[in-house]
């Protein structure tokens, strides 16, 4: 049995505004307090979908800026979404989706990866190498891109112009869709491929290691690629993705956000989403078990326009 729940956004004693009495939601900025979207869930698990929904909504109630969650548990049947269509730049964690293309470009004529295909794949993922990115988009260019995101059926991602990959626009559903196709057999991505992305996803640095992996306990594997960056308009956008395997669960993780004030802030918004959701699906695991971050978190510059 399939166990939906919506929660109602909590409002608080209206104010006046400009002579007029307005409620104010919790958790949303004044201006989108009237529409603030819910967290939806939904789980094979009775009371799972509950709990996450209140708390994933706690942890975002005093945060600022605009953020996109999504939640797929395999073994439990649980899906969790926020604004799963809403779109942001990518920063670096389109650099998953460089890797899958030149797998998949290489599936087709049956090739293997060159070692310098395979030395900048591994220093664009493990060390969020841009140049190394930089290289590999050429390459591949926009149409093979495109192809991939076709085939993925990640119908909402754009490719960036102008070779600003990180640009790209991205959304938690596309982004989902990607980590399903990593983490489970399929038609787009040989079982080499997916092996591949996910041991160099788990050999991320450690000042890297930050975002979805928060508080994910020790008998889970910690599949991981985060990036941010900073434009004069709607602050630091800062994303984690993440992949989960072990301890009965084999789940993925989104988080995407924009209007932070600082890079940290981001950082520490997507934690308190991962910190609750891994609490949620692990409630008997110990705090010594949980998997701390960096205290320092840090990721490449990512180019973009002047202006």
């Amino acid at each position: 049995m399939t166990h939906r729940i919506f929660l109602r956004a909590r409002v608080l004693p209206a104010v006046a505004v400009a002579g007029m009495l307005v409620p104010v939601v919790a958790g949303a900025t004044p201006a989108s307090a009237a529409t603030a979207p819910r967290v939806s869930c939904t789980s094979g698990k009775a009371g799972l979908a509950a709990k996450l929904q209140r708390d994933i909504t706690a942890a975002l109630a005093t945060r600022a800026g605009t953020v996109a969650v999504g939640l797929r548990d395999r073994t439990t049947n649980t899906t969790c979404t926020l604004r799963a269509t809403v779109s942001y730049d990518s920063a670096s964690v389109v650099k998953v989706t460089v890797l899958a293309t030149l797998l998949w470009d290489a599936k087709k004529t049956n090739r293997y990866l060159t070692a310098r295909e395979s030395e900048l794949a591994t220093a664009m993922i493990t060390k969020s190498d841009n140049a190394a990115t930089s290289s590999l988009w050429r390459q591949l260019g926009v149409t093979k891109v495109k192809g991939f995101l076709a085939a993925a059926g990640m119908t909402r991602t754009v490719p960036g112009s102008g070779g600003y990959w990180g640009l790209t626009r991205i959304n938690v559903t596309d982004e989902q869709r990607l980590l399903s196709l990593i983490t489970a057999r399929n038609s787009v991505l040989s079982d080499n491929a997916r092996a591949y992305i996910l041991k160099l996803m788990k050999n991320v640095v450690t000042s890297q290691r930050w975002g979805t992996p928060a508080g994910a306990p020790s008998t889970v594997s910690k599949h991981v690629k985060n990036g941010w960056l900073q434009r004069s308009t709607r602050g630091w956008r800062v994303h984690s993705i993440g992949a989960f395997k072990g301890g009965g669960h084999d789940y993925t993780i989104t988080v995407l956000t924009d209007g932070n004030s600082t890079m940290n802030y981001g950082v520490n918004t997507i934690q308190a989403v991962a910190k609750v959701i891994h609490r949620d699906l692990f409630p008997t695991a110990s705090a010594a078990t949980l998997y701390a971050p960096t205290t320092t978190p840090q990721e490449a510059h990512v180019a973009v326009p002047q202006g």
